[in-house]
């Protein structure tokens, strides 16, 4: 028996929960040529977005569509090895002739290419050290693209590490190269909400109004409901509702955590039988047990400051105000200059998001741990 509820890797359109209104949109922008942006938390589904719209044969037919995930990426040099190889691998692939043509163009790093004798193909075998200059392989990048024989559909996952990269003008070098690119549309994809608006919106940024912005919401709940029920149901299993809206409500509708849960939930469930709330309760407990190694480790590298104001978001939820008279009191912190400093460093390791004047802990696991 299939579980229904994929955790990790591409999922199967019947196991793709709801997100039609915003597939329907993604998919409109990319036949139109148009640029996106789509911003949304961690582990909410924008990869799995992006992977459904590709796998839609009206695209996958049609375009060439290349993946690109640079949230692990610290420079530029890192950023154009990941993008020739996807665009290697993307185009390339395509035919012998096409295979030729990236070799050919990509001059700069031409030596670096392998060669497998079984299969008579070139193998991208470059290193980062093999890319001397960034500029001008990035350039003989986006002219293979230009010479590909279908329009491509490049996204471009945690878009905002770019603002991390030590090279200055890296918007601008960008931004220069995709205006020119007559044969690709692009997607930006992003889960810091602050970041991804202050390059897309702010008027001095070198892409402001380069792109539509798309914000990607939680699944709603009864949508979801109605989606564990189903596969549950056509399974010869039955799930309390009641245990749906304690997971739905616990994980704020992330995503992810709610595939975990009722993965476990769907294993643990044999034929005729019932998933209810303690189940579900528990599965959450050993889930949040699970990862207690990690969020310790985590704590430990922040320093007291930043540990109280962490553990005072946790018990808001959503706190405002945050260097206030008020909101230092009531959690014993220190100082409104020592919150504002904490804040901006829990925000740059990614554990604190705010929207809206709004903070709060961005994994909603290790908010449920820190309460604990």
């Amino acid at each position: 028996m299939e579980n229904p509820f994929i955790v990790v890797g591409k999922i199967k359109p019947e196991y793709f929960c709801d997100r039609q209104e915003e597939s329907q949109r993604l998919m409109r922008q990319m036949t139109s040529g148009s640029n996106t942006v789509i911003v949304s938390p961690r582990r909410l589904g924008k990869t799995g977005l992006i992977d459904y719209c590709f796998d839609n044969p009206s695209i996958h037919e049609a375009y060439i569509t290349i993946f690109v995930d640079i949230l692990r990426t610290s420079s530029l040099n890192e950023l154009i090895y990941l993008l020739g190889k996807a665009v290697f691998d993307g185009i390339g692939s395509r035919s012998q002739k096409l295979m030729k043509m990236i070799v050919r163009t990509l001059k700069s790093i031409n030596g670096s290419f392998g060669y497998d004798p079984v299969n008579n193909t070139p193998t991208f075998d470059i290193k980062l050290g093999d890319i001397t200059d960034p500029s001008y392989t990035l350039e003989e990048i986006f002219s293979c693209i230009e010479q590909a024989n279908k329009r491509c559909i490049i996204a471009i996952d945690e878009f905002q590490q770019i603002v991390n990269y030590p090279e200055r003008n890296i918007e601008a070098l960008l931004r220069t190269h995709i205006q020119h690119c007559s044969q690709a549309s692009f997607i930006f994809s992003g889960s810091e909400r602050h970041i991804m608006g202050e390059i897309f919106l702010d008027t001095a940024r070198p892409f402001y109004n380069s792109a539509d912005m798309m914000m990607l919401k939680p699944i709603a709940e009864d949508k979801y409901l109605e989606f564990v029920n189903r596969h549950f149901t056509v399974n010869g299993k039955t799930v309390d509702d009641e245990a749906v809206h304690k997971a739905y409500q616990t994980f704020e509708g992330n995503t992810y955590y709610l595939q975990k849960t009722f993965r476990t939930a769907f294993a643990e469930t044999g034929l005729a039988e019932h998933a209810g709330c303690q189940q579900i309760e528990e599965i959450i407990r050993q889930m949040t047990a699970d990862n207690s190694y990690r969020y310790s480790d985590v704590l430990s590298r922040l320093n007291l400051a930043q540990k109280e104001l962490l553990y005072a978001i946790a018990k808001e939820g959503q706190a405002r105000q945050i260097t206030s008279g008020a909101f230092i009191r009531r959690h014993h912190l220190q100082s409104a200059s020592s919150v504002q400093a904490a804040s901006k460093k829990l925000i740059t390791y990614g554990l604190l998001s705010t929207e809206n004047g709004a903070y709060y802990v961005d994994d909603q696991l290790m908010r449920l741990w820190l309460l604990n």
